[in-house]
């Protein structure tokens, strides 16, 4: 209970304890950042990676990021790897099956711009064309230790979310899919 009480901010005790007062806006971002479900979308080297992160030596689960297998349970999808045009349809599907807020994490150099790729008819330009991005990873593959700094980038983003306006949605967001360009 006491990390619970130091992580709330605005919290006002009152004498007798066992009553503690917070915003509802803290409290639902104390449970968003702590338990992070992505959908891992595994195109290419990059994967490889994203799953050593999961591994022993890492551990990723003790972040509170539980891989999902399923887009409706997902609120981050994990971008790995180069995107094809074939590809492109797929994953704006499987984006917008997710329930709001949802968030994207592209991860490596072919999927922030192309990578050594980036001058083929047949790869994106990067995956923020056809849906919009949270964090870059940069990288060719970016190490385990890189994703785990992305998703640390992703939950201080996520701590600043207000449910005021909505469901909690960055203007990024409410503005969807762009056309595959």
């Amino acid at each position: 209970m006491g990390i619970v009480l130091d992580n709330l901010s605005k919290i006002e005790s009152l004498p007798g304890g066992g009553l503690a007062l917070a915003t509802s806006d803290s409290l639902i971002n104390w449970a968003r950042t702590s338990s992070v479900w992505p959908l891992t979308f595994g195109l290419a080297c990059c994967a490889i990676e994203m799953m050593a992160a999961y591994a022993s030596r890492f551990d990723f689960e003790r972040m509170g990021v539980f891989p999902r297998p399923t887009p409706r349970q997902a609120d981050v999808m994990f971008v790995a790897g180069t995107v094809s045009k074939k590809m492109a349809d797929p994953i704006i599907r499987i984006y917008k099956q997710m329930p709001e807020p949802k968030f994207v994490i592209a991860m490596g150099g072919c999927a922030n711009c192309g990578g050594p790729f980036y001058d083929s008819y047949a790869v994106v330009k990067g995956v923020d064309r056809i849906i919009p991005v949270d964090v870059y990873l940069p990288g060719c593959p970016p190490r385990p230790e890189a994703l785990m700094y992305a998703v640390i980038k992703l939950q201080e983003k996520m701590r600043k979310m207000t449910v005021k306006g909505g469901l909690g949605a960055t203007p990024l967001q409410a503005a969807g899919s762009r056309k595959l360009i």
